[in-house]
């Protein structure tokens, strides 16, 4: 698997690209990533979001008018995941996006954590870690050792979790329980900033080793 990432939107999101080899997935879709698949002359296949902040979703419509992709997610999107009040009380405007549908819903009836996502001929095994947000979810292949982990941990860091629904104390213990517990080697692709791995946060992040 390769990939291409796009930064957009002014929280400076991070989408990203995979090609499977003929097939295409997006990891969340940021604003104007819509208009930079166009660029390219690309189509995608699925649309997988870690979390629906709305920095990661503003294109998701756009998407899916355009690629007629599914969306995969942990629930359905609502004003609350969307952090539509927050948003329009501390930037003074309201906050719109285009209505979607998650048409694949992984903590829906009969699944959950550890679900093995099976979308254009990839594995993913899901990984629930809310606390940032409670749908955030990891995306991990392990036949690439890659985990696209939205805001659940940065280089250096971790999400925020002073956003409605999160909680700190259950962020810290799934990102022990469920993150670092993969292969050391396994490449981190977050929703900000660059790249890392899961043994780099496991001896380096600051939250963790305090």
């Amino acid at each position: 698997m390769t990939w291409d990432v796009f930064t957009g939107g002014f929280c400076q999101t991070n989408a990203y690209l995979l090609n499977t080899g003929g097939r295409r997935l997006l990891v969340d879709a940021p604003e104007d990533c819509a208009a930079w698949l166009r660029g390219l002359g690309v189509r995608v296949d699925a649309l997988l979001l870690t979390h629906q902040h709305f920095d990661h979703v503003m294109d998701a419509a756009r998407l899916v008018a355009d690629h007629g992709c599914p969306v995969v997610a942990w629930s359905q999107p609502t004003p609350e995941l969307w952090l539509n009040r927050l948003v329009s009380q501390m930037a003074g405007w309201e906050l719109e996006i285009a209505p979607y549908v998650v048409t694949h819903e992984l903590g829906g009836p009969g699944r959950g954590c550890g679900e093995v996502l099976e979308v254009a001929g990839e594995s993913f095994r899901v990984l629930h870690v809310p606390g940032h947000s409670p749908d955030s979810v990891c995306f991990y292949h392990a036949a690439s050792a890659r985990c696209f982990c939205g805001d659940t941990v940065f280089a250096g860091g971790i999400g925020r979790t002073d956003f409605p629904g999160g909680n700190a104390a259950g962020l810290l213990a799934g990102i022990r329980e469920k993150l670092f517990s993969l292969p050391g080697d396994t490449v981190l692709l977050p929703g900000h900033g660059g790249l890392t791995t899961v043994a780099d946060e496991r001896t380096g992040n600051p939250f963790f080793t305090e």
